[in-house]
């Protein structure tokens, strides 16, 4: 069990540092966006670093809190983009990959829920719906790009 716990930390605490450099990054690009819609564009690419700054709570309450691990304090890479299309693409791109990695944590989690006696029921809830608020981030991009 030790062993298992000691995995969805580091699986955990990559996922926080995704969050981090999520936020970061939208909160940046939403300071380039110019144009006629810039404003309704910069409204939601805010909305969605609020989002993700939520989700980096959870992830650092479910490591510190239920598995008793220490969250870091790192970033993964971030990308840069100037023109609205660019920054669209290139956060469409990293919230797809983060669903991927975040359906990963979760599968690991469900197959092992009868070794997380007193974990098992938040670490799901709080996956699971950190993977919809990503997928409808997915959608959202997806339909200020026109796919």
């Amino acid at each position: 069990m030790a062993d298992l716990k000691k995995e969805l930390v580091e699986m955990l605490n990559k996922a926080l540092e995704l969050e981090h450099a999520a936020r970061i990054q939208y909160l940046a690009h939403a300071q380039l966006v110019e144009g006629i819609n810039a404003e309704k564009i910069v409204e939601r690419l805010e909305e969605i670093a609020s989002d993700e700054d939520k989700h980096e709570k959870k992830f650092r309450n479910l490591i510190g809190a239920y598995l008793g691990g220490e969250p870091s304090m790192g970033i993964s890479e971030t990308r840069t983009a100037r023109k609205i299309e660019d920054i669209l693409q290139a956060n469409l791109e990293q919230e797809k990959e983060a669903i991927d990695f975040y359906k990963g944590i979760y599968r690991k989690v469900n197959e092992n829920k009868d070794s997380l006696h007193y974990e098992f029921e938040t670490l799901e809830h709080d996956l699971r719906h950190i993977i919809i608020d990503e997928e409808e981030h997915v959608i959202e991009l997806s339909l200020l790009l026109g796919l």
